[in-house]
């Protein structure tokens, strides 16, 4: 039996493929077929007959409903483990390449690491009450949640503690979800609210802010309609031990993972190696994450993002830090056809983060920019894979490593990082 990237296990039987929700590589277990198709069956563990040495028991009251996690029953080490496997089996399945070396793995704590959540919000008739948390698992319905185990401390019994609340506002049904964005000193809860709130309710959803001590914003519409709900005090992080702090707003797109981002932000800056004789080029760079690192150690960077607010935000950052040897534009980076005058140049090494699609746009530019090095952030292994053979097979390059990060610890999330060489 393996892992399949759902985190179900993967066994066989009469000749044919079945997932088997809730078993481990290497167990021999009972299990119900409750749906069969063509080429493969799904199952339902019934009984482990065989436990693998590495099931455990999950932390969380919650896991097998709660769709948040999916991989509680297996160690974090197994977790890592098979995070790699599956990581190495794509670059190898298609994109047809092998890492010269497997890197170190990056990682942080198991549990209280998500500083940014998004929770959906629920009054459900049958129970009479509100729910909010996340989804259950393969269901449309909120999950009934006490607590979570994988936000951050402050936040833990959060699920209980916004349903609670929200039961006592005139427009409980009318608020669909909460989300929440914590920097390192302080904190926010977005309310998506569908109906203005009366006066009642804002004096109740401000005194659940100076409980909790979060700042609170409304958002009536889409993303440009977020304001505070009185004073709010900026959120921010530092990273780079420190010489570099970031603020971002509370619908900004920050990684989730504290601890794991500083441990990345170095691996990154050791991977790609910048001088100050360096000019760097920073892909989908949003807030500045790596770029202002970048910038302490290289002679110029050039940050690129398709989000103009976002673009806006990190040139801020970058004075706010003082870091002057940047520049920052904002371009589509799916359409190589609409790139501004940055794309002409050439660059000495090249950073990228690109969303799950992967950089497929922007792989056949590497040849013409020549960088010596590439540092490619993947969320998604099989974009990732591609994206590499596109670049060894035409590009010029070799995958000098590649190795996973434990950015979500217990879902099937596969976070990775390569560093690609010129061959020339």
């Amino acid at each position: 039996m393996d892992l399949a990237h759902d985190g179900r296990g993967i066994a066989r039987a009469d000749g044919k493929t079945v997932f088997v929700d809730g078993a481990l590589p290497g167990e021999r277990v009972r299990l119900r077929v409750y749906k069969r198709r063509r080429t493969f069956d799904e199952a339902l563990l019934v009984e482990v007959l065989s436990a693998s040495p590495d099931r455990v028991t999950p932390a969380c009251a919650h896991f097998g409903i709660c769709g948040g996690c999916a991989l509680q029953h297996l160690s974090p080490a197994a977790q890592l483990s098979a995070k790699q496997r599956q990581l190495l089996d794509n670059l190898e399945r298609i994109g047809g390449v092998k890492p010269l070396e497997v890197l170190e793995p990056i990682r942080g704590p198991a549990f209280g690491y998500r500083r940014r959540a998004r929770m959906g919000v629920r009054y459900v008739h049958k129970k009479g009450r509100v729910l909010a948390g996340f989804r259950e698992r393969e269901k449309p319905y909120i999950a009934d949640l006490r607590h979570c185990d994988t936000l951050i401390e402050r936040f833990a019994t959060l699920p209980q503690d916004l349903a609670a609340l929200v039961d006592r506002l005139s427009i409980r049904d009318k608020v669909p979800q909460v989300e929440v964005a914590a920097g390192d000193r302080t904190a926010a809860l977005v309310f998506r609210v569908m109906e203005p709130p009366t006066a009642q309710d804002l004096g109740l959803i401000e005194e659940f802010g100076r409980t909790q001590g979060v700042a609170i914003y409304l958002q009536p519409g889409g993303l440009d309609t977020i304001r505070p709900l009185g004073s709010a005090a900026p959120l921010t992080y530092a990273v780079d031990g420190g010489r570099v702090t970031l603020e971002f707003g509370p619908a900004d797109f920050i990684q989730v993972n504290r601890e794991v981002n500083l441990a990345m932000i170095e691996a990154a800056m050791t991977l790609l190696a910048p001088s100050a004789a360096d000019r760097v080029l920073d892909l989908f760079c949003g807030l500045g994450n790596f770029t202002l690192p970048i910038a302490l150690r290289a002679g110029s960077v050039v940050g690129i993002e398709g989000d103009l607010a976002l673009v806006a935000k990190a040139q801020a950052n970058a004075v706010r830090n003082g870091i002057p040897n940047t520049e920052f534009h904002a371009d589509n980076l799916f359409e190589p056809k609409g790139f501004g005058p940055w794309a002409a140049g050439t660059y000495d090494r090249v950073l990228l983060d690109p969303p799950r699609a992967g950089a497929l746009a922007i792989m056949e530019r590497m040849a013409q920019w020549r960088p010596k090095r590439v540092v490619y952030i993947s969320c998604h292994p099989g974009s990732l894979a591609r994206d590499a053979g596109i670049l060894i097979k035409s590009q010029g390059f070799q995958l000098v490593g590649a190795g996973v990060m434990d950015m979500f610890p217990h879902t099937t999330h596969v976070e990775s990082v390569a560093v690609f060489e010129s061959r020339e």
